[in-house]
């Protein structure tokens, strides 16, 4: 891509579907987004358009601002990090735990269903032969979200902005393609580790040398 998107290109691109990042728009529109690579026309009915990695990576690029709007931005962004949940972004996020304040009741049950759903479909569209239970490319590009959404949907209980509140955790980790998961109930951290391994997660249980707490460590299946 050589040139930027037009801004209804940009809109119709930060509107798709946060998961699957199926697109909404005129033919005209799709087939030109499609002919810059940024998106492609599914070859089974109904024919949707949806992003290509390119697209979903311009999607979480921010668009580029004026030098007093952009500088605006940063100093607020760097007034808002903190040390607990990483920032969400597009339209849904699932809870990886530590959130300040989040959605709850049957509301947010349905938009998570909605988001897994979604997710077992992307991987049908994008894994070799169709299959469902192993995670897809979309997955080990946003390892953090993709295990919290798996717990999410399997109706785990994050953890709130209070350490001592009880639920998972998920965070990067410095190890390639794994994500650590923290939930001082032993119990619930066992069960945890099952509801990845079904989501096709390879999930080990391990101890923290220095607190000595029991964390999982879960990458991905590729096979």
């Amino acid at each position: 891509m050589t040139r930027p998107p037009t801004a209804a290109q940009r809109r119709i691109i930060d509107a798709a579907e946060p998961v699957t990042g199926r697109l909404t728009g005129t033919e005209h529109q799709l087939a030109a987004l499609v002919k810059r690579g940024l998106a492609f026309r599914h070859p089974r009915p109904p024919h949707d358009h949806f992003l290509t990695p390119a697209g979903h990576r311009l999607r979480e690029t921010a668009p580029v601002a004026a030098p007093e709007t952009a500088h605006r931005e940063t100093a607020r962004t760097d007034m808002a990090r903190t040390d607990t949940a990483p920032a969400a972004t597009g339209v849904f996020a699932a809870r990886v735990g530590g959130e300040e304040a989040a959605a709850t009741g049957p509301a947010r049950v349905r938009e998570v269903h909605s988001a897994w759903q979604g997710l077992l479909e992307l991987r049908r569209m994008t894994n070799t032969g169709g299959v469902t239970d192993r995670p897809c490319g979309w997955e080990r590009t946003h390892l953090v979200q993709a295990a919290a959404l798996a717990l999410e949907a399997a109706a785990h209980r994050p953890a709130g902005a209070d350490p001592a509140g009880g639920g998972y955790r998920v965070r990067a980790t410095p190890q390639p393609e794994a994500v650590a998961v923290r939930e001082p109930d032993a119990e619930a951290l066992r069960a945890c580790g099952a509801t990845l391994e079904r989501a096709g997660w390879q999930v080990g249980e391990h101890t923290d040398p220095r607190t000595r707490e029991r964390y999982l460590l879960a990458s991905p299946r590729r096979v």
